[in-house]
């Protein structure tokens, strides 16, 4: 009766141990191809106390030895910034936005440029409705980086992935240009 429950348990344990690794084989191949992928570029313009009219982003937070409107010194550490900025399908300013970039980046690292994301792009164009939300460090002196692609409204409802950022064009602290390659790998 014992080597009986043993073989029972040994056999139980193989079954449950070759399904778990089949299905997690399973996802690592479907993880490989992305079920979608977009490009997008968003145009950041920071406010610095002479642009109100055509700012996209404010320092909403800053350590004592900075203040709001210049980004603080020691690599901005400290600083919290607000944006709202348009989303375009290439790289010129000027080109009609399909949408906003929403969100927050925090400078959180006293020694190394930089700094913490949490926002969504908000789509208003024909092609896409709804919303891509992001979250990530962003180590802002690497070529590229990936942050996580963490859910989504509308077309994008509950999409999961990756997103890889660029920066593709800066102006001292007042503006930055991000190219932004989405792959998703969950899609609904």
């Amino acid at each position: 009766m014992g080597s009986k429950r043993l073989t029972s348990a040994l056999l139980l344990f193989l079954l449950v141990s070759t399904g778990s690794s089949a299905s997690h084989s399973n996802w690592r191949k479907k993880a490989r191809e992305p079920c979608k992928t977009l490009v997008f570029y968003f145009h950041d313009i920071i406010y610095n106390g002479h642009n109100a009219k055509n700012a996209t982003a404010a320092i909403v937070g800053a350590p004592s030895w900075g203040n709001r409107t210049i980004l603080a010194g020691q690599d901005h550490f400290g600083d919290l910034v607000v944006f709202d900025d348009p989303i375009t399908l290439d790289n010129n300013l000027h080109s009609t936005p399909v949408g906003r970039a929403q969100g927050f980046y925090i400078y959180d690292k006293k020694d190394i440029f930089t700094a913490w994301l949490g926002f969504s792009f908000v789509f208003n164009s024909t092609e896409h409705k709804g919303s891509i939300n992001f979250a990530g460090a962003d180590p802002l002196m690497n070529k590229t980086r990936d942050i996580s692609v963490i859910g989504g409204t509308g077309d994008f409802f509950m999409s999961r992935g990756v997103a890889t950022l660029m920066t593709d064009a800066f102006e001292g602290d007042v503006y930055f240009r991000l190219r932004v390659d989405i792959k998703l790998y969950e899609c609904w």
